[in-house]
């Protein structure tokens, strides 16, 4: 019977795990391109949802219109109190406090009496004080002729579409909604900038991109030359 020598196991050799490659610095930059998209997308999404339908409703306002945008007018005359408001801004208070107004008047004017012509007569047309108080959901103008006992009222209520519209000019505002529709317009140029630079990064075909975006600036471009 034959002897089978015995041969001792061979020490395997070490297995070495590969460190993954050092990404370049162009994948870098697309990583933190992507997500800087993201988050400034996220940010301008309920805005951009608010202004995007409200834009809709305005760009038809004239041709092909939208019969969303609804309001309600309505007049009053408010007698005046004992003893009268002096001057136009203590009628604007009075008014604000006695009509329960939200918002403080905008814009408070006084125009002086004045003589205007009545057929072959000339007349004197007695001063005029105003007031308005304007918020998106609608708007309050008062009027009064100095010597009248009372100050006529009227009142528009919108809809909430309207109210979207005025949202979107920023009718009834402050300076707070300005601001914040600033950083809105801002989150546009910059998705716009940096989903191009996205598109010219990751796609070969970057000749197609170029096209698109030289067809759209084209369009638009003579759209606003018709229109002048």
């Amino acid at each position: 019977m034959p002897v089978i020598p015995f041969r001792s196991p061979r020490t395997p050799k070490p297995f070495r795990v590969q460190p993954p490659p050092t990404p370049s610095r162009r994948a870098e930059f697309v990583r933190w391109l992507r997500k800087m998209h993201g988050w400034i997308g996220l940010w301008g999404a309920v805005l951009g949802l608010l202004f995007g339908i409200s834009g809709i409703l305005l760009n038809h306002r004239a041709v092909l219109r939208i019969p969303a945008v609804q309001t309600q007018e309505s007049s009053v005359q408010v007698p005046l109190p004992t003893p009268a408001p002096s001057t136009p801004q203590a009628m604007a208070a009075w008014l604000q406090r006695s009509l329960r107004l939200g918002q403080d008047p905008g814009r408070v004017k006084a125009e002086p009496a004045r003589p205007v012509a009545w057929g072959d007569q000339s007349v004197t047309q007695p001063a005029r004080w105003s007031a308005s108080f304007t918020s998106p959901s609608g708007n309050v103008q008062a009027e009064y002729w100095v010597g009248n006992s009372y100050v006529t009222v009227r009142r528009v209520q919108n809809n909430a579409f309207a109210t979207l519209v005025n949202l979107h000019k920023g009718v009834g505002m402050g300076t707070a909604w300005v601001l914040l529709v600033d950083t809105l317009a801002g989150s546009i140029i910059l998705l716009s900038l940096s989903g191009v630079t996205l598109w010219m990064l990751t796609h070969r075909r970057r000749t197609v991109g170029l096209a698109i975006g030289a067809v759209s600036l084209l369009s638009v471009v003579s759209l606003a030359i018709a229109a002048l």
